[in-house]
Formats: C-alpha cells, structure tokens, sequence
C-alpha cells in the first residue's frame, strides 16, 4: 500500500493492523495492466496468468445449461451438496484407489476458499505456518488475514523448490501449527516424493501439528502420477480445484478433505463467511468425473506437456536458468541473473516494450526473487513462439 493512500485511510477511516501485511498480487496488476494495453490496441502475449486456455470441457456446460433450463439454481448445504461430495469421493476411490468417507469432502469456492476454511479453523493469532520461499503468494496472505504467521523457508535447486521433512524439522518452534506444501508447485511445477512427503507428515505429526497439502495441479503431470497425500494417512488436509485440471478457472469451485473431527468446525465457518457455494457450478461439476470429460482433460493435458517441451529448452538456449525441470503445472521458474538485478523492473519492460506478460518473482516471495520470473506456458505453440520472438528482441537491445 502506498505511503499517500494509507496516510488518507488513516485519517479519515480505521485500518487493520494486518492490511499493512497483506500485498497486491503481482501477478493480477501485471494482467490488469496487460488488458489495460490490449484495450489501446497493443498486442500482448500473455505469459504470466496461470489458467488454462482451452475452454470449459463441454459435457460440464451441457450439465450447466440443463441446471439452468430447469430452473433447479438454489442454496446448497455450506459444504456442498450430497451428490457433488460422493462424487468427489468416488473420484479418489477410482484416480487415488483411496476410500473416503464423502463427509469428510468440503466443497467450497474455489479452493482459495478450501484454504481460507482451514486456516481459519487451525489458526489463533500469532500461530505459524510454514511453507516453501518460492510459492504461491496468496498463502502467506491468507495467514495473515486469519491473524496467523508465515515462516517462509527459502527453498532452492537442491530441494526442487520444495521443503523437506528436515527442512520442518529445522525451522519448527513452539509457535508453529501447520507446515503447508504445494505438489506440484506454483510457480515452480516441482513435486514432493510420496517417500517425502511420508516423512514430512511424520514430523509434522511428531511436533503435534496438521500437515496442509494443495494437490490443486494433480492430474497435469508429466511422467509420472502423482498419489494424494490421502494415499497414506486421514490425518492431513488436502486442497484441491476444479480449475486446473477440469479447465473451470472462472466456475470459482474448489474443495478440501479434511480430518473428521474438523468438519463441524468447517461447516460452521462456512456458513457464516459464504453461506453456501455455486449451485450452477457445481452441477455442472457433477460431469466432470464422466469419461468423456476425463478424456478431454487428458487431451489437454497432454498438449501442455508438448508447451512445456517446447519452451524449456528454448528458454534454456535464451541464457535462462532453469536447474529443474517442472513435472507438473503449467509454469517454468526461470533465473534472469543473466539479464538483471531487479526482475520486476525486467517484466514491467518486457510488457511495456514487446508486449510479453511474465510474473515476477517478487510475487512468490523473497528469496533471490529479484533474480526469477515465472513463464506460464498454456498457450498454442504458435504463441509461446510469437512470444518468444519478442523476448528475443527485447534482449538483444
């Protein structure tokens, strides 16, 4: 927040404390700005939202239209509606060939929503929660808003990007209540080992605290299958979305398993921040668990494996650093030490002179930030190459 806009809240109004904690993410100025230059008429190769750009799957707006011709849109249960959640859990039992019990499934709005639920259920004030530096911003931000904190470990080539169960064990304190891990990882397109992440809850168990794992890109990996957390233990909370994999991004549905003994707390949280989810969205998630949804989605998949292919190498041979390759996701996270000092200054150039979008790595934490960038890459060949002419060009001057 600037110095002027507090200064005029301030006198004029009352501002939490944690508003002064809690930062814009990049990545959403970057793409307002973005549009901001297609509306003047600049071309813009947009790199930097992570979304994918096929369309919603068919069968799930088909199920939609029919919702709607039927006049059938109400409130729902606040952790969503029966069939949803059966559906949810009968979707581990066939991918994970994992047994949940369907009222340990919280649907919820998007799984930006999941997160805030858990975190507002485990959390008092001045509690912490681990998690990896680089990662996703909204997390850290998400602590705060529920008076917690983050300890941000700085994570490198030599972890994948993620933490480890030592890593837990080093920087856990008295204060500490959760360690959270992403896999695959936003912005890296790292995973956990099952092996690791086994550890990782054995510590997180040991000190007495919960294990959060976002499991919201499975389905987009690449060579390997990745397990749910949900494969060895009942006691971790597990976030996923319909966004990534099921191509809903702008359906805002998400939902998280959790332990048992949390779920009334769930509900009763729900209930009184967002009442009840979409009902239009999730019954139109009812088709995404059919065959030929599941076919489509692995279709998609598949040609983001081919992106992926095509642009790390090409990045590599640009003079980017990319140490590890990502195994999921559809982001690179690229070391610009070659180029620059300051990599938010090097993306505001880069769009503002050849119209490409890259986030910063300013956004996904501190740790040699202003040395990354995150190229997300769910685009035609045709335009990561477009882009990457104009990347080109740009470095070359």
């Amino acid at each position: 927040m600037s110095s002027d806009v507090k200064n005029s809240i301030s006198k004029n109004f009352n501002l939490a404390q944690r508003m002064e904690e809690i930062n814009s993410f990049l990545v959403v100025d970057f793409i307002t700005r973005a549009k901001t230059l297609e509306e003047q008429g600049k071309s813009i190769i947009n790199l930097a939202v992570g979304e994918p750009d096929f369309p919603t799957p068919e069968p799930l707006i088909k199920a939609a239209i029919i919702a709607l011709e039927n006049n059938q849109i109400k409130y729902t249960p606040s952790l969503g509606g029966s069939v949803l959640r059966e559906e949810l859990a009968g979707w581990y039992r066939t991918r994970y060939e994992v047994d949940i019990d369907p009222n340990r499934v919280a649907v919820t709005s998007g799984s930006t929503a999941a997160l805030v639920l858990v975190m507002g259920v485990i959390l008092s004030p001045g509690d912490e929660v681990l998690m990896a530096d680089p990662g996703y911003p909204c997390n850290r931000n998400i602590v705060r808003a529920m008076e917690g904190r983050t300890i941000s470990v700085p994570v490198g080539p030599d972890t994948s990007y993620q933490l480890t169960a030592e890593l837990i064990k080093k920087n856990w304190t008295q204060n500490t209540v959760a360690a959270l891990v992403a896999s695959p990882s936003n912005p890296t397109g790292t995973l956990v080992s099952d092996r690791e992440l086994r550890l990782m809850h054995k510590v997180v168990q040991g000190f007495g605290g919960s294990l959060i794992v976002d499991e919201i890109y499975h389905g987009l990996t690449f060579g390997i299958d990745a397990k749910s957390a949900l494969n060895f233990t009942e006691n971790v909370f597990v976030i996923n979305s319909f966004s990534k994999y099921f191509g809903m991004t702008g359906w805002r549905l998400g939902w998280a398993v959790a332990p048992k003994p949390f779920i009334p707390e769930l509900e009763k949280l729900a209930q009184n921040l967002y009442i009840s989810n979409s009902d239009i969205a999730q019954q139109a998630a009812l088709a995404a668990f059919r065959p030929e949804t599941i076919a489509i989605a692995e279709k998609n998949r598949a040609e983001y494996e081919k992106q992926k292919n095509y642009l790390l190498p090409r990045l590599r041979e640009m003079g980017f650093i990319i140490p590890v390759d990502p195994q999921g996701a559809f982001y690179i996270y690229a070391d610009c030490s070659n180029f620059t000092n300051d990599s938010y200054r090097f993306c505001v150039e880069i769009l503002e002179t050849v119209g490409v979008a890259i986030a910063p790595g300013a956004d996904f934490g501190e740790f040699r930030a202003k040395h990354h960038v995150r190229f997300s890459y769910p685009k035609p060949i045709k335009v990561l190459s477009e882009g990457l002419e104009r990347l080109e060009k740009f470095l070359k001057s």
